[in-house]
């Protein structure tokens, strides 16, 4: 009898094993790959967030020493505008990292196997066992030569990816789930210099995107809205990206041209939606219970955070010998809360639309303003909230760094004008500036009008 068998070894899975072995508990760890397994197809970055909890886990040493730089700025440019800020830092740590996703793989599983977790690989799910009450009490499993295999457990945890077979068999339904809003594909390069920095790219509807990453070689790639992604050779792709930094970076276009790509082109395309996390005797992590596009490459951070608030939610529960009820729900709220807002802003960002003017502006603003800009890429790298960066006083305050005179439009300085002029006695100028913010630019506007202070006011 094991207290928790978890279905998937990979980051979720193997980060949630860990944690509760390192707790004391007797866990069985399960996957129907033999590791180490094949490449993961990711572009591998780990936002600041994600590192901490590598770093709280003692593993952080093990990720660096792998041959990847810190990363420590992001950047978006969008025709004339460009923006480049530090990360804000979380709990101290304000570096993000790009490793190899194999050696990752094998960093956390290791760790979780070293904390006493049981590993059992090629071994595949085949169905829940349940008792008289419908709770899951275990689970029946093959091996590769079809020998089977049963174990019981308090809780099953099914961390087996976006097409979870545990999801599956409980029947876990969808919610806010959205189609694929985008493609990409991306590869490795050789011998182009890197400043520790993430830079990405929004013109005519396409998002190139690059950073360091890890041996020395970097990641470019290209996102486009599912309509204008066309599947092509090897040869075909190459010119299609260069040809995409090329209208917005010529200079690291050339370089890409005098230097080699050293890898296959990789695609992806990522449905998002989020699942019902929990039932009696059971609970989703990872991609299994939430799937957003990889625009914002936080895959892998959601995966290492989601791991450590399901066993911070069910260890009580587990040591006291409770039932486990109270405990699951209580993480599913605390999951929602925590990745709800960056859902939505991933979903915006995954859309790919092109900025207007006035968008242009406040992202011009930014850039002038180390706060706004440092919460801009904090936003993106899942650091700060979008309901905070979007609140009307913060929104309010990035009118300061908007230059008089004629160059914003109209309809900035009519707006500055309600926030920043009107008699502040009229507390309907600046409600109706929250109004046109939301009418004129985009996802910025619909966070404003969505935050609690807006609401109140």
């Amino acid at each position: 009898m094991y207290d928790v068998i978890v279905v998937g070894a990979r980051i979720s899975g193997a980060s949630t094993a860990m944690l509760l072995a390192r707790a004391g508990y007797r866990v069985l760890l399960l996957d129907r790959a033999k590791f180490p397994g094949g490449k993961g197809a990711a572009t591998n970055l780990v936002h600041p967030p994600g590192i901490l909890r590598l770093k709280r886990w003692g593993l952080l040493d093990e990720v660096a020493a792998t041959g990847c730089p810190p990363i420590h700025s992001y950047g978006l440019q969008s025709g004339p505008v460009q923006l480049m800020a530090k990360l804000p830092a979380v709990e101290g740590v304000a570096e993000a990292y790009s490793p190899e996703r194999r050696k990752l793989d094998e960093i956390l599983l290791e760790a979780a196997v070293k904390a006493g977790a049981e590993l059992r690989e090629q071994v595949a799910l085949r169905e829940l066992l349940t008792d008289a009450q419908g709770t899951v009490v275990g689970v029946r499993a093959e091996t590769e030569d079809r020998t089977p295999i049963v174990e019981h457990a308090r809780l099953v945890v099914g961390a087996d990816g976006s097409n979870s077979t545990v999801a599956r068999l409980v029947g876990a339904g969808k919610y806010d789930s959205h189609p694929v809003l985008n493609k990409s594909h991306w590869s490795y390069w050789a011998d182009l210099p890197h400043d520790g920095k993430v830079r990405t790219y929004r013109h005519r509807h396409q998002h190139a995107f690059t950073w360091p990453t890890h041996d020395g070689l970097t990641i470019v790639g290209l996102a486009l809205p599912v309509k204008d992604f066309k599947a092509s050779a090897d040869g075909e792709r190459d010119a299609t990206v260069v040809s995409a930094f090329e209208q917005v970076d010529p200079e690291f276009a050339a370089r890409l041209r005098e230097t080699r790509r050293v890898d296959k082109w990789m695609t992806g395309a990522v449905p998002n939606f989020l699942r019902h996390c929990h039932g009696p005797g059971w609970a989703l992590v990872g991609d299994a219970g939430y799937t957003r596009d990889p625009i914002t490459a936080a895959g892998i951070t959601d995966s290492l955070r989601g791991a450590e608030l399901l066993v911070e939610a069910v260890r009580p529960a587990l040591a006291g010998d409770r039932d486990l009820a109270p405990a699951l729900a209580g993480y599913a709220r605390r999951r929602d809360a925590l990745v709800s807002g960056h859902f939505q802003y991933t979903r915006d960002h995954a859309a790919i639309a092109d900025y207007n003017r006035e968008e242009l502006e406040f992202i011009r603003a930014m850039a002038r303003s180390p706060h706004h800009g440092s919460g801009m890429v904090g936003m993106f790298a899942t650091i700060v909230p979008p309901a905070e960066f979007y609140s009307p006083a913060n929104i309010h305050a990035l009118f300061d760094h908007i230059p008089p005179g004629s160059e914003p439009g109209w309809k900035i300085r009519m707006v500055r004008w309600l926030v920043r002029g009107a008699p502040r006695h009229l507390p309907p100028a600046t409600r109706l500036a929250d109004r046109l913010i939301a009418a004129n630019l985009g996802s910025m506007g619909t966070f404003l009008l969505d935050s609690p202070v807006a609401r109140v006011a």
